[in-house]
C-alpha cells in the first residue's frame, strides 16, 4: 500500500481526530483494488455494512455468480448461502484494512457486518448470529452490528464478555444511547472477568442521524411552514450523545477498564447523508467535528466533502481548534426545548424510528434472500 496525498478536507477531517469510514461494501469494490484505493486516497480507515448495502451489491454485480453456482451445487439453503457470501466479502475486507487495524493499535482498520435483522427483537437469536458471525469471518478487526433494541441490550453484553468486537446499531434516543454504554461497560467488566485481553475488543455506537431530521421535520411541516426549529434535531440528538459520552469517559468505572488496556466505545455518526435537499449535502459531517469520533459516509458523502466539505474552527465556547460539538450542549438543549414547544415529541419520533429502522432492513434483508434464492435457481 503506497502512501498518497489526500483531499485536503478529508485530510483535515482525519487530522481532527474523526475516523472516516465507508458505509459500503461490494464484491466489485474489493476485486477492482478501489477499496484499497480508498484507503490510500480518501482516508478511509474503516468499513461498515448493513442489509441494504450488500442486497444492491448482489443484485448489481455478477462478481458472486461463481459462488452462487457453488452453493447451488451443494444444496446450501438460502439463508445460509447468504451468511457465506457476505462474510466472505467481510473477510476479504478486513484482509485490506488489517494494516490500518495494525498501525492505530485495533482502534480502526474495523469492518462490520450485521446480524440477520430478522432476530432484532430476540436476545438469544442474535447472540448466537453474533458468535456464529465472528467464526465465520474469523478476523480481528472484524465488528458485528447488533441493534439497540431493548432485547438487543443483554446480546451486546454478552457478545462483548466473549470478546467478540461490537458495532451498536440504530440508536435514535439518548435513553438508549444511555443503555447502551451501560450494556459496552458491562459486557468489558465481565470480559476482564473472562480472561480476556480488553485492547483487542472494539466497539462504536452507532447514532443514526438523517433520519432524526426527516421525521422531526415533516412533523413540523405538519404543524405549520417554515419552523425555525427545522434541521436542528438531528445535531442537538448527536451533540447531547456525545456529552454523555464525556460524562462517562470521566467515571471511575470508564478509568478502572481503561487502566486494563479498554479502548473507549467511540460515537459513530451514522446516516450522514442528507435526506433534504434544502440542507448542503456535507452538513452532518462539517457540524460534528470532534477528535474520538467515526463519521461513516456512503461514497457520495465521501466525494461532495472532497470537493467542498469544511472542517470549521470550533465556534461554540470551550471547543478546541477544530471542534463543532464539544461546548455545544446548552445551545442542544435549548433546541430540544423549542421542538418541545412547537409539538414534537422526541420519544415517539425516535421509538418510531427504532420500529420503521428495523423494517427497512428486514425488508432488504428478504430481497437480498430473494435474489440469492433467484440466482440458486431455487
Amino acid at each position: 500500500m503506497t502512501a498518497t496525498t489526500h483531499p485536503s478536507s478529508l485530510a483535515a477531517l482525519s487530522e481532527a481526530g474523526v475516523s472516516i469510514w465507508l458505509d459500503d461494501l461490494s464484491r466489485e469494490r474489493l476485486r477492482s483494488g478501489t477499496l484499497e484505493r480508498d484507503i490510500d486516497v480518501s482516508a478511509i480507515v474503516g468499513v461498515t455494512t448493513n442489509p441494504s448495502i450488500f442486497a444492491a451489491a448482489v443484485a448489481g454485480s455478477d462478481q458472486y455468480d461463481a459462488q452462487i453456482a457453488d452453493l447451488a451445487a451443494r444444496g446450501v439453503g438460502v439463508d445460509e448461502a447468504v451468511r457465506m457470501i457476505t462474510t466472505a466479502d467481510v473477510r476479504e475486507a478486513c484482509d485490506v484494512l488489517r494494516p490500518v487495524y495494525e498501525a492505530t493499535d485495533g482502534v480502526d482498520g474495523r469492518v462490520s457486518i450485521e446480524v440477520d435483522p430478522r432476530f432484532a427483537r430476540d436476545t438469544d437469536a442474535t447472540i448466537a448470529e453474533a458468535k456464529q458471525l465472528w467464526w465465520l469471518v474469523d478476523r480481528p478487526n472484524a465488528m458485528i452490528k447488533i441493534p439497540a433494541t431493548v432485547e438487543g441490550l443483554p446480546a451486546i453484553t454478552h457478545a462483548l464478555a466473549l470478546g467478540i468486537s461490537v458495532n451498536v446499531t440504530l440508536i435514535f434516543s439518548l435513553e438508549r444511547y444511555r443503555d447502551v454504554v451501560d450494556a459496552f461497560l458491562a459486557g468489558l467488566e465481565q470480559a476482564r472477568e473472562n480472561g480476556h485481553d480488553l485492547s483487542r475488543i472494539g466497539s462504536v455506537a452507532s447514532f443514526f442521524i438523517s433520519r432524526v431530521d426527516a421525521e422531526v421535520d415533516g412533523r413540523l411541516d405538519a404543524i405549520g411552514p417554515d419552523s425555525p426549529a427545522r434541521g436542528t434535531a438531528a445535531l442537538a440528538n448527536a451533540r447531547l450523545a456525545f456529552e454523555h459520552h464525556e460524562q462517562v469517559l470521566a467515571s471511575d468505572r470508564w478509568t478502572a477498564l481503561a487502566e486494563a488496556g479498554a479502548h473507549p466505545q467511540r460515537p459513530l455518526w451514522a446516516s450522514t447523508s442528507v435526506k433534504d435537499d434544502a440542507y448542503a449535502d456535507t452538513l452532518y459531517v462539517d457540524e460534528l467535528v470532534t477528535p474520538g469520533t467515526v463519521n461513516t459516509m456512503p461514497q457520495a458523502t465521501i466525494d461532495a466533502f472532497a470537493d467542498h466539505g469544511v472542517v470549521p474552527a470550533g465556534r461554540a465556547e470551550g471547543a478546541g481548534e477544530w471542534d463543532t460539538v464539544r461546548g455545544s450542549y446548552d445551545k442542544a438543549r435549548a433546541d430540544f426545548a423549542r421542538l418541545a414547544d412547537a409539538g414534537v415529541d422526541m420519544d415517539d419520533v425516535t421509538q418510531q424510528l427504532e420500529v420503521e429502522g428495523i423494517q427497512k432492513f428486514v425488508d432488504s434483508w428478504q430481497d437480498l434472500l430473494a435474489t440469492v434464492k433467484k440466482q440458486k435457481g431455487d
